[in-house]
């Protein structure tokens, strides 16, 4: 019996934040994949979404933020403020999270755009970002004691310093990653992962995918058992994507 025919093991509710301003660079896809392993780890998944004057959902276990202009930053910044300690208190209670680029940089302190406005950033990452004169794009590798190589692809002109409360995610060996002047990419603070990279991230880094899974399951279920998956496509596009010039 296939892992999809299976007797489900359970229910994971994923929570996709701002779906109509911040997912512009495909970000849609780590939804997608979360839901497909969680599958084939013989679970089932609901998905949510949550936009600007929505009520937040109850019992959600997963959260994904994804990326957007600072037009779009500036459209959801009163709703992401307006739930900033109930965000803040899930992050504190292990709720996985993964924050691409935008929501990346409003989980932290604050985001000043290139003109000089300041974008509020609801704290629940040691970080802030400014806006640079040079945009950073290409292709990044970046190594992880806990994830491996990382893959993805970079498109942002804020440049994100981190502070004392979060350490980098990875340490980046082609490409630019947080800023132009040090060698960190992304943030890891808690059972949040966060990142600059698009392409999508989760596709071709399923090591991540199913940390965010098993934490969930974890903490809803009190343990977590994994199935069986081949990865080998995954780690087929790994090398065609380590292979490609930046």
């Amino acid at each position: 019996m296939s892992p999809d025919a299976a007797a489900s093991k359970g229910t994971v509710r994923i929570l996709q934040l701002y779906p109509r301003d911040m997912n512009i660079y495909g970000d849609w896809g780590n939804v997608l994949v979360l839901k497909q392993r969680l599958a084939w780890h013989g679970y089932d998944a609901v998905i949510l979404e949550h936009n600007a004057g929505d009520d937040f959902p109850a019992d959600v276990d997963i959260l994904i933020g994804g990326g957007g202009q600072d037009s779009g930053q500036v459209v959801i910044q009163q709703d992401l403020q307006s739930n900033a300690a109930h965000l803040r208190a899930l992050a504190e209670d292990g709720t996985p999270m993964l924050a691409i680029c935008g929501l990346y940089q409003l989980f932290g302190r604050f985001f000043k755009t290139h003109d000089g406005t300041v974008i509020p950033g609801i704290g629940i990452l040691d970080i802030e970002t400014h806006g640079g004169d040079e945009r950073l794009i290409g292709n990044v590798v970046a190594r992880s004691d806990e994830f491996g190589d990382i893959h993805g692809y970079e498109n942002h002109s804020g440049q994100t310093f981190l502070g004392p409360g979060v350490r980098p995610l990875a340490t980046v060996t082609k490409g630019e990653g947080n800023n132009a002047k040090e060698d960190h990419e992304g943030a890891r603070h808690l059972n949040i992962v966060a990142s600059y990279l698009h392409g999508s991230l989760l596709p071709k880094n399923p090591a991540i995918a199913d940390f965010l899974i098993r934490e969930a399951v974890t903490r809803k279920y009190g343990s977590f058992e994994p199935g069986t998956i081949d990865d080998s496509i995954a780690e087929l596009a790994r090398r065609h994507a380590a292979a490609r010039p930046r």
